[in-house]
């Protein structure tokens, strides 16, 4: 008898043991998660962010605050999550400056693979090649003829440094040997309005930000950036579909957790975001912003994340943009 308890006193302690971090998660959360977005309010991560943080909230039993800490090229808040406690009540959401800023500022303080756990990928986000409307070009290989015929002009808007638009602007470089001459603005809001008035004549801006633009009239859409046509643009072919050969620009992203973080912890949120967002009302509220809906594995993430930085490490290379 004296024995029985013995092993019952030894063996239940180093259960324990064996498991916490698998005893953590079957209570998490038990307080309040924080969302860092590295990005203002308003912008495709911070809807995706809000929308799926009000199911989690929901469904989980705890708050999932959202708290924006934009900067520094989004260098700011994806520092703050890099650095935050591993205990997976602070996680966060990036886009696709995550997988290109490496290669364009020397000290970031954070590297996009071993500073984080990929919780899962969410969204992909086309961009649309929008020309002035007054242009007199209606396809890519046209607009390509006419930026050769007239490179003094063929000024094309980016969103600044490290941006998806400037990513795609310079591919666009390489693969079509147009002429390009960026001009930088902070940000969409601040693009358009050039566009708008031939000041600038191509800006490949994300479909979310520049589609209201497309369907008034006020810009012209000639391409869309990735291999396949969007859903909310499904008349506009794409890039390759017109002789750019290879051309896939977008920016994507999607949940991720400080690198420590338990892996049973992970995997609760990789199936709680996913059941998120599978749900009708969440995908037809993204899908309305021009978000592709994604979902998948932790590994299928960080499998997306390793091709990125192969593809935008190869096309700053070849553009000759140093790090600063």
């Amino acid at each position: 008898m004296q024995f029985t308890t013995l092993i019952k006193t030894l063996v239940v302690p180093a259960a324990l043991l064996i498991a916490p971090g698998l005893a953590s998660a079957q209570n998490y959360p038990a307080r309040p998660v924080t969302i860092i977005v590295p990005a203002p309010a308003g912008g495709g991560i911070d809807l995706i962010a809000r929308v799926v943080g009000e199911k989690l909230s929901v469904k989980l039993g705890q708050p999932f605050i959202v708290e924006n800490r934009p900067g520094a090229s989004n260098n700011l808040g994806t520092a703050v999550l890099a650095n935050a406690r591993p205990d997976g009540y602070t996680i966060g959401i990036v886009g696709g400056s995550h997988n290109i800023n490496k290669f364009l500022f020397k000290n970031l303080g954070w590297d996009p693979q071993k500073s984080f756990e990929p919780i899962v990928y969410t969204h992909e986000i086309p961009l649309v090649f929008a020309v002035y409307p007054k242009l007199p070009v209606k396809t890519v290989p046209e607009l390509v003829t006419w930026m050769k015929a007239n490179p003094g002009e063929a000024k094309v808007a980016t969103s600044g440094r490290g941006s998806a638009q400037e990513m795609a602007a310079e591919m666009f470089r390489m693969v079509s040997g147009a002429p390009v001459l960026l001009v930088p603005y902070k940000g969409s809001s601040a693009a358009h309005p050039d566009l708008i008035a031939g000041r600038t004549t191509l800006y490949i801006d994300t479909i979310s930000a520049i589609q209201e633009q497309v369907r008034s009239g006020n810009v012209r859409a000639v391409a869309v950036s990735t291999h396949h046509r969007s859903k909310a643009l499904p008349n506009v072919p794409t890039a390759e579909e017109q002789g750019l050969k290879g051309y896939d620009a977008n920016t994507n992203g999607g949940f991720l957790a400080p690198a420590g973080t338990p892996k049973e912890i992970i995997a609760r949120l990789n199936a709680e975001i996913n059941a998120a967002l599978k749900l009708p009302e969440v995908r037809a509220k993204l899908e309305a912003a021009g978000i592709e809906v994604k979902g998948g594995t932790s590994q299928e993430y960080a499998a997306l994340i390793k091709s990125d930085l192969a593809k935008w490490g190869k096309v700053v290379k070849e553009a000759g943009i140093q790090p600063e």
